[in-house]
């Protein structure tokens, strides 16, 4: 008989190998198949959006992306004509700023600010076995809701909001035994509002950009003689500008503006504040996100967010022409909001405030005036009226009215947020005036959209050097008790300071320029600053140097300046204010005030769409960490005894 002999090591490889086979099945799937789960997600969780189709893009843009790369991709998808144009009407809050209650999202009637339920959307995924069959149970405490499906098909339903939706899945594939898996859909509603100014509302970005024609208006100057006539591109549609003679009414005019989320607020889908609530609902699935935007142009903490204010422009549509003249306290607003959403559900609370404030009541518009204003009869006027105002003025209301009105302003915050001001995230201001680290160098490029603009290089740094060296840092330490700002308690009177989107900045004020910046801006907005042809009659046939019409200005192409010079104001938004009483507001459209407001009036000095993007990237991340969000919901797999068909 022979013997046939076994080496040592090829049985410790055999032990080895039977010991490997009778390991558990999740030890297995954990070294190679992802074990199934239950996954699940709130569908169209921003929930100022009626359409899911408009969340969508923003899902797809955001994917992997930081908001400004998305906000660039957006912008040379829509051929500069930007995303917002075609959302603007599918809204929960309409163009006057009233929330609609309910709002239709998705065909479904809603609560916006108290929802009771939120549509989900639930799939098995993982290591799913193919042609398995999903018998589904969610259970939120009324009685369960069964169906069963192929696995692979996802299940939408909606579940009820402030109390748990268990949901189980048993999965049967051939003869092996369905397993369980189990998980807790929890929805969380954070409830966001957008306070303060123009900075905060988005200025500088109408959601629809005024359309321009390619001929001539003309603009009378403070001169009052024939040489003192200029013309600019016009808007498209209107007829008869050619002529300073000419008396078209104004609301011929007004039906050719640029259209804004609210126009008397010059609120923007693009602001800081609405794309840092949009990415947040885009990073959480688990949640869903009620934004409430307050801020409004022009506002102080005077007279903005505790008193009324002077609307910024008339709401224009096919029919109407509303100028309600001025526009309501945000602390107003806001307070009522919340009243009438607890009076409907009284555990509802407001999760955060976004908050900028401050520029307006250093006169920080006077600043800019005293900076571009050139002429001499116009300095002079201006300086009589308040409009120009300097670095001395501004830097007396720093150290004297900013601190009390902060204090002030902390106080009312305070029971909102439940006493805890670090859910008050304070995004800073950029410095508007820099490129490469230091300030723009001044000129006429970028400003000579009106013949008496011209950046004065000395003024221009000081003023620069102001904002860098004195207001930002005073800002910082008024939002965090810091420097000598005294707080009645420091530990729940610090606000959460947000200013990490500074350095970026640091290299794209409205002076930067870029090799890849738009065509038309390379070919038409002249460094020179001879953009216009100053022969009034070739002019109003045609005002731009370069021989090319202003239509071809796209407002939402990337950029390497991310602040809106003046000559982006006028093509973009091209604004005559209108929230004026009827005794305050120039005799006819070709008048010399005019001519500089509609050239500053639209977001001049101002973060372009890029720029607010840049500083929502900045407030994600402190907003995610204020809200402690981040834990994904817990999940639970387990095996099931095998199930007799008589069981079912």
């Amino acid at each position: 008989m022979t013997r046939i002999r076994i080496a040592p090591a090829f049985i410790r490889i055999a032990l080895l190998l039977a010991a490997l086979c009778a390991l558990p099945a999740d030890w297995a799937a954990a070294q190679g198949a992802a074990p199934m789960q239950i996954s699940w997600e709130v569908r169209n969780r921003f929930r100022l959006f009626r359409e899911e189709r408009d969340f969508q893009l923003h899902v797809e843009s955001l994917r992997n992306h930081s908001v400004l790369a998305a906000e660039q991709a957006l912008e040379v998808q829509s051929d500069g004509r930007g995303w917002a144009r075609n959302t603007l009407g599918r809204l929960c809050i309409d163009l006057a700023g009233k929330v609609s209650e309910p709002c239709t999202r998705d065909t479904v009637k809603e609560s916006y600010l108290t929802p009771t339920e939120h549509p989900i959307t639930v799939r098995l995924t993982g290591d799913v076995p193919v042609g398995a069959v999903c018998a589904w149970t969610f259970d939120d405490g009324d009685g369960p809701r069964q169906s069963t499906f192929d696995c692979a098909e996802p299940i939408n339903f909606r579940a009820r909001y402030g109390r748990p939706t268990q949901a189980t899945v048993e999965v049967a594939s051939g003869p092996d035994a369905p397993q369980r898996v189990v998980t807790q859909i929890m929805v969380r509603d954070v409830l966001i509002a957008g306070l303060g100014d123009s900075i905060a509302s988005g200025e500088g970005n109408p959601d629809r950009p005024v359309a321009l024609s390619d001929d001539g208006f003309c603009f009378r100057s403070y001169l009052g003689t024939a040489s003192g006539m200029f013309y600019r591109p016009s808007r498209a549609g209107f007829k008869g500008g050619r002529s300073c003679d000419s008396y078209e009414p104004l609301q011929a005019w007004q039906r050719q503006s640029a259209t804004w989320l609210n126009s008397a607020c010059h609120r923007s889908l693009y602001s800081y504040q609405t794309r840092t609530a949009l990415a947040l609902a885009v990073a959480y699935p688990h949640i869903a996100v009620t934004y409430l935007p307050l801020a409004c142009s022009g506002a102080t903490i005077a007279d903005g967010l505790f008193g009324s204010q002077r609307a910024r422009e008339c709401l224009t549509t096919k029919t109407t022409i509303n100028c309600q003249g001025t526009v309501n306290a945000q602390l107003t607003e806001l307070r009522e909001a919340m009243t009438a959403a607890k009076r409907r559900q009284p555990n509802r609370k407001l999760d955060l405030v976004l908050l900028s404030v401050g520029a307006n009541d250093i006169n920080f518009s006077g600043l800019v005036a005293d900076v571009i204003v050139e002429n001499s009869t116009e300095r002079t006027l201006f300086k009589r009226t308040g409009i120009i105002g300097s670095v001395e003025d501004s830097r007396a209301a720093l150290a004297r009215d900013l601190p009390a009105g902060f204090s002030k302003l902390r106080e009312a915050l305070k029971p909102l947020v439940g006493n805890d001001l670090s859910h008050v995230v304070y995004v800073a201001y950029a410095n508007p005036a820099l490129a490469n680290g230091a300030p723009c160098p001044g000129g006429p490029a970028g400003f000579d959209i009106h013949p008496s603009f011209n950046a004065d290089p000395q003024r221009l740094s000081s003023v620069a050097n102001f904002v860098q060296s004195e207001f930002l840092p005073q800002l910082k330490a008024l939002a965090l008790c810091q420097g000598g700002i005294m707080c009645r308690d420091p530990a729940g009177d610090r606000m959460t300071f947000v200013d990490a989107h500074q350095a970026a900045f640091a290299n794209h004020g409205f002076c930067a320029r870029s090799a890849s910046d738009p065509e038309f801006d390379r070919a038409c907005f002249s460094a020179k600053g001879d953009s216009f042809d100053p022969d009034i009659v070739a002019a109003a046939e045609q005002p731009m140097t370069c021989g090319r019409g202003a239509s071809e200005f796209r407002a939402y192409l990337p950029r390497g300046r991310w602040i809106r010079d003046a000559n982006d104001s006028y093509f973009a938004a091209m604004t005559y204010p209108q929230g004026y009483s009827a005794a305050a507001v120039p005799a006819d459209i070709h008048d010399a005030t005019w001519g500089v407001l509609s050239a500053v009036y639209g977001g001049a000095i101002h973060p372009t769409a890029e720029g607010h993007a840049a500083m929502a990237d900045a407030a994600l991340p402190a907003v995610a960490d204020v809200l402690r969000l981040g834990n994904e919901a817990e999940v639970v797999q387990e095996p099931l005894a095998p199930v007799t068909p008589a069981s079912r």
